[in-house]
């Protein structure tokens, strides 16, 4: 039976397996629970997921241990980088344009209408800020 990304993410883990993770609420408690499930991963593991968005973000996010790829599927979304010499990037994605997050590079995002988009996320040590 096939899952929908949405819903049920992703997780790729140590030993090239894949796993179908439990439907994604949204809350913080599930990325926190999704930590604790793949712990022994470390940084290897990474996260896939897909997110529509109707507004821009009100947070900053940033991946310490790894990088993240942003893939846009359907509409346009802005993503904006602070990266770490302070300079802040803006790149706009339409579908089927990505971008790399490098670790340790804070991240929002700006969109206009709708748009869709997948994330492959290295998330241990993920921060957290308010734009």
């Amino acid at each position: 039976m096939p899952n929908r990304l949405e819903i049920n993410p992703i997780h790729l883990g140590m030993g090239a397996t894949a796993e179908v993770e439990p439907q994604i609420t949204g809350g913080m408690e599930w990325y926190a629970d999704y930590g604790a499930r793949h712990s022994d991963d470390g940084i290897e593991g990474r996260l896939v997921s897909m997110h529509r968005f109707t507004e821009s973000w009100d947070v900053w996010e940033m991946h310490p241990k790894g990088a993240e790829v942003v893939l846009c599927t359907e509409g346009e979304i802005t993503l904006i980088q602070k990266m770490t010499d302070g300079i802040l990037q803006s790149t706009p994605l339409s579908a089927g344009e990505y971008v790399i997050n490098p670790p340790g590079v804070w991240h929002t995002a700006d969109v206009e209408g709708s748009a869709t988009a997948v994330f492959i996320t290295a998330g241990e040590g993920t921060e957290h800020r308010a734009r």
